[in-house]
């Protein structure tokens, strides 16, 4: 059965025209286009795609999902997809763009369609910085609602932690300003958990002075793996808090598309972004360990580290796996390097490890979204080049969590799960059971799309 014929039965034709906004069904030619999330790898088969010009268009668009059954997921741009949405009103926010700055304030309103490059770009002169993720097409929302993890977070916490209040439609229709003081219960929840409660349409954030931005990335030979790592692994114990760190050991296949420099080769990479220059000072002892075969380190902006990630800008297929740690002994460092090497695992272009302690261990408010307590978070990356099958890569990735599953801690950020994990591996079972209880009291008719929070 095509999609089009399984949802022939609903009546899209009046939502369609109940709407200041589009609606696109699997009998458009656009349908492929549009159900498509930002990793292409996921098949996503929604009943339809509703584009909302407003906050009535939103009403409605639940409306009809509580008469006809169906249930609302929201995706601003893509990013976070996990299922195929069978049965679901896939909703997209672009068009809830209000961005505003009040640099007195040290604060930011920000639409649930607006990317995160609008953002940092609207700041620059300003002497203010948001905790925003590595890649600059992602939206706030999404980042900012699954937890986030960023440069800053060493020093601020999650994004999540910068949510102030949020303007939300209730599976019931209604609108309101949430905070802390009106809401907390539902503040909770979508600091990490937000799909859960409501649709978000707008978010106000704090800003952070950082009127100096130091950073770059230290590039080391293969063979200097073991000890570059053991460096960061050591320095992370007394590194200050307004340094971030990631350290990635890269394996680029050999593949026409990439630049000649790097195509073919391995190499480990240590990137930094800094408050001040003197929360460099860690770096010395990994210098010590091994030396650069290059340095590119100085003033920098959100933004420039934004361009140095060489985050896709485009919608691409690939896998991934992540995984939070509680330590990284000598003996895991020795044997990830090793099976790091072996032939089998070319899949798995970039394995990083971020950084974490500093303010992630001391949450200011109140959130499911929480990394207090781990050291590190361990991400695997496996594109889908054209050719050579995926299931290379999705055992590769496999092998990389059996390997640091031992060191695992009890809890992972929302926005770094794989596309089969659940926010159960992200908390602990009481923070589960109250989130299920606020999800429940909150859409007791099941409108909103399950999730990652299986019913």
């Amino acid at each position: 059965m095509t999609t089009e014929q399984r949802y022939r039965d609903l009546p899209l034709d009046s939502l369609s025209s109940s709407l200041s906004g589009r609606l696109t069904t699997p009998a458009d030619p656009a349908y492929d286009a549009e159900r498509s999330p930002w990793n292409l790898a996921v098949d996503q088969r929604p009943a339809a795609i509703a584009h909302p010009e407003s906050v009535d268009d939103v009403r409605a668009i639940l409306r009809f999902a509580r008469d006809t059954g169906t249930t609302v997921a929201v995706q601003p741009r893509g990013h976070g997809a996990s299922s195929a949405l069978e049965g679901a009103i896939l909703t997209r926010t672009a068009a809830f763009d209000r961005l505003e700055v009040d640099t007195e304030a040290r604060t930011a309103v920000i639409g649930a369609g607006v990317a995160w490059g609008a953002v940092i770009g609207a700041l620059e002169g300003t002497g203010l910085a948001v905790p925003s993720g590595t890649s600059s097409v992602v939206s706030p929302a999404g980042y900012l609602l699954g937890g986030g993890h960023s440069w800053l977070s060493r020093s601020v916490g999650l994004g999540a932690q910068s949510l102030r209040a949020a303007w939300i439609v209730r599976p019931d229709g209604t609108q309101e300003r949430v905070d802390d003081a009106s809401d907390p219960d539902t503040m909770w929840a979508l600091r990490g958990a937000g799909g859960t409660v409501g649709i978000v349409t707008e978010l106000e954030v704090d800003l952070l002075e950082a009127p100096t931005l130091f950073g770059g990335s230290l590039q080391f030979a293969a063979d200097d793996g073991g000890a570059v790592l053991r460096a960061v692994r050591d320095a992370a114990a007394d590194a200050p808090e307004g340094l971030g760190l990631f350290v990635s050991t890269m394996r680029m296949p050999d593949a026409p598309m990439l630049p000649p420099e790097v195509r073919g080769q391995s190499f480990m990479t240590v990137d930094v972004l800094a408050r001040a220059e003197a929360d460099l000072a860690p770096l010395d002892a990994v210098r010590a360990a091994a030396t650069p075969v290059r340095e590119q380190l100085g003033p920098t902006s959100q933004a420039a580290m934004a361009a140095m990630s060489m985050e896709p800008t485009d919608p691409t297929p690939s896998r991934g796996g992540s995984i939070a740690l509680d330590d990284l002994p000598d003996a895991t460092i020795d044997e990830l390097l090793a099976w790091r090497a072996r032939p089998e695992q070319a899949p798995l272009v970039g394995i990083t490890l971020r950084m974490l302690g500093g303010a992630l261990d001391a949450p200011a408010r109140p959130a499911f979204a929480n990394l207090a307590g781990a050291s590190w978070l361990a991400m695997g990356l496996a594109p889908l080049f054209p050719g050579p099958p995926p299931e290379a890569g999705a055992a590769a990735l496999a092998g990389l969590d059996a390997l640091l599953r031992p060191h695992a801690s009890e809890r992972m950020v929302p926005t770094f799960l794989g596309e089969d994990d659940s926010l159960e591996r992200c908390a602990t079972a009481d923070d589960i059971a109250r989130l299920r209880a606020i999800r429940d009291a909150a859409d007791p008719g099941r409108v909103l799309h399950q999730g990652r929070l299986p019913r």
